[in-house]
């Protein structure tokens, strides 16, 4: 009993601590999980007509977007099908920086820019991330609080567990009676939903924990027997300093790609940094996923094919480690499980998000009764 209490206490403690953060992020979760069939609903503009001429070259691509915005840093290009407009991704870390260039692939005529920094789901991931705080601050919070809210999880399910057989069915039922307070209702909401969400509320913060920290990233991977490092390597040529060249050879690279995988969704171009660095490009293989992906490395000059020694490579050469590592994000917003996975991270993040409000409730009510009691005996 002793033990409960302290179990108790703790649970309670980290429970207020928290709270809040919780809440919003269970609740940018929801929001979040759909968003790629929500933007489906209004990105017409990234459909074009097909034509029988050749498309736009990475190089060609990247001039054209650069006039757009000058000065910007190119994360990379994504090709994607025949009648999907070519999207030139622009990113700087200071000052924050995250817009699109949408180019007809054929004409080359800019279609849209899209800021990915406003409206309403870039608005949603910033409170997720960071609670609309600044960037260094808020992901600290968040992190250090979904870390707790693993441990409030555990105490949850150790306080559910009733001391008595006879009391298991009221704590996985609502046994509610027209004479039942809101007191013993809201006890129920806390319990029983907790119990049916514990399990899965503690994988989507287990995997937003390995987002969080690089640290815990290297300790799963390391734990499940994964020997190559843990991290996004870019390695760099084979041959050397890249040579100055009249037809650039990342230019002849998508065709190239596009024939070894007339099946893919995309090919996502990143134009190397120096001119050591190797060109990276992400190979799509499914709509909607991402932990199946290819991320492959060709020399500059050669566009020979070059190995990397971190996780992310050939989805085929990837063993158990590098999966699990691989599939965390995907997991983590249910896309993992296509559409029914992703209505189960909307309502378990959903009910999550209930969890410190009855929570808080359920402290008050004890607490105010407490309060009550001591004045009745005063009077």
């Amino acid at each position: 009993m002793r033990l409960r209490k302290q179990i108790l206490a703790l649970h309670k403690i980290f429970g207020i601590a928290t709270g809040i953060v919780v809440f919003i992020v269970a609740i940018t979760g929801c929001c979040w999980a759909f968003r790629e069939e929500v933007e489906s609903l209004y990105d017409d503009y990234k459909k074009v007509e097909v034509q029988d001429t050749p498309i736009l070259t990475p190089t060609q691509a990247r001039d054209i977007a650069q006039e757009v915005f000058p000065g910007q840093t190119i994360h990379g290009t994504a090709f994607m099908k025949a009648d999907d407009a070519i999207e030139v991704i622009f990113y700087d870390a200071e000052p924050e920086f995250y817009q699109s260039v949408f180019l007809n692939p054929y004409s080359g005529k800019v279609i849209q820019v899209d800021d990915h920094l406003t409206g309403f789901f870039p608005f949603i991931l910033k409170g997720h991330m960071r609670l609309w705080l600044p960037k260094e601050i808020g992901e600290q919070l968040v992190g250090a609080s979904i870390l707790i809210f693993i441990l409030i999880i555990i105490s949850g399910f150790i306080l559910w567990v009733p001391q008595k057989r006879k009391n298991l069915k009221q704590r996985i039922t609502f046994d509610w009676k027209s004479t039942t307070r809101w007191k013993r209702k809201n006890f129920d909401l806390h319990t029983v939903v907790g119990f049916y969400v514990c399990s899965f509320a503690l994988i989507l913060a287990f995997t937003g924990t390995i987002m969080s920290y690089n640290w815990m990233k290297y300790v799963v991977y390391k734990s499940v027997g994964g020997d190559k490092e843990a991290q996004f390597i870019i390695p760099d040529n084979n041959t050397g300093v890249a040579a100055e060249m009249e037809n650039s050879p990342i230019d002849r690279l998508i065709v190239k790609l596009k024939k070894e995988s007339p099946n893919a969704e995309g090919f996502e171009v990143h134009y190397p940094q120096t001119k050591e660095q190797s060109i990276y490009v992400e190979v799509t293989k499914s709509k909607g996923l991402y932990y199946d992906a290819d991320f492959r490395f060709f020399d500059q000059n050669s566009l020979e094919e070059i190995e990397t020694t971190g996780i992310y490579g050939k989805y085929e050469n990837a063993g158990l480690p590098e999966k699990i590592l691989r599939m965390n994000y995907d997991i983590h917003i249910g896309a993992i499980g296509g559409l029914v996975g992703k209505i189960i991270a909307f309502l378990i993040s959903l009910l999550t998000a209930s969890l410190p409000v009855t929570g808080l409730l359920l402290w008050y009510g004890r607490r105010y009764k407490k309060k009550k009691v001591y004045q009745e005996v005063g009077a």
